[in-house]
């Protein structure tokens, strides 16, 4: 297995333990019998034959349409090697995951990630299948790996599974640092560069009254920059009071995974 793939495995596992020592890992607040069903299944379906699958797919694609071009970016600077991979894997996502907020048919695809009532590193990978194999960045990024980008992709793949892993836990690491002083400049930069647990619980508060909320903005995954960039940022340093998805009926797990062969649930009134 490759040295980037232990990792993340292991910043994944040790998020893990980490909760499981501070936090009610097995029992999160308000949890449902399907919310470990549907965690279990995406985290499958997802590490073991979506993003392998599309990760070739970019791959065969490049070999395809431009064999003349394999590793035509191996000796390039590796800053500008590493801003293509922000631009078309994390940026690409930015859009992909505003797109499926403001598409109200779209949205089903990634409802299952806001369903959960609770933040964790549990919620990490839930998303219906279907939004995966639609993800840009995947096709992206294994086209950028034929083109030389490997060694690149194997540091920036680390440290975007790492931010993101971390803006999802309940651990909420931030809060300690807010409240150092001296730290507070860097605190500034960082949560206006990078998906913090503060913004990006923002994004899975369930009241759009709750100030701390902010599910219509905060779509950054690994840089935050992006919804400063585009106009989508809220930065408060507060957590909502309430996760999960407002105005809409309790979902199923069969909903949640096998959308659209499952019928929706119909919307509250």
């Amino acid at each position: 297995m490759e040295f980037y793939k232990i990792a993340v495995i292991s910043i994944f596992i040790g998020i893990v333990l980490l909760e499981i020592i501070f936090t009610n890992f097995f029992v999160k607040p308000n949890q449902k019998p399907q919310d470990a069903i549907v965690e279990t299944a995406s985290f499958i379906y997802l590490q073991f034959l979506i993003q392998p699958l599309a990760f070739f797919i970019g791959y065969g694609v490049g070999a395809e349409l431009f064999p003349e071009y394999k590793d035509l970016i191996v000796n390039w600077n590796v800053f500008l090697v590493i801003l293509l991979f922000l631009i078309f894997d994390d940026m690409a996502q930015y859009w992909w995951h505003r797109t499926c907020h403001n598409v109200p048919l779209l949205y089903n695809l990634h409802r299952p990630h806001h369903e959960a009532e609770y933040m964790s590193i549990r919620i990490v990978f839930r998303n219906n299948p279907i939004y995966f194999l639609l993800m840009p960045g995947l096709y992206f990024s294994g086209i950028l790996v034929f083109l030389g980008g490997l060694k690149v992709y194997a540091f920036y793949i680390i440290i975007k599974q790492a931010v993101i892993f971390g803006a999802h836990t309940d651990l909420r690491w931030d809060k300690k640092l807010y409240e150092i002083k001296f730290l507070q400049p860097l605190m500034w930069l960082l949560e206006r560069t990078i998906s913090t647990p503060a913004t990006h619980w923002a994004h899975h508060g369930k009241h759009m009254v709750d100030p701390a909320t902010h599910y219509k903005g905060n779509y950054g995954n690994l840089l935050f920059l992006w919804d400063i960039i585009f106009g989508t940022a809220k930065i408060t340093r507060k957590y909502p009071r309430e996760i999960g998805v407002e105005n809409l009926n309790e979902a199923s797990a069969a909903y949640q995974i096998l959308w659209p062969f499952v019928k929706a649930p119909e919307n509250n009134q």
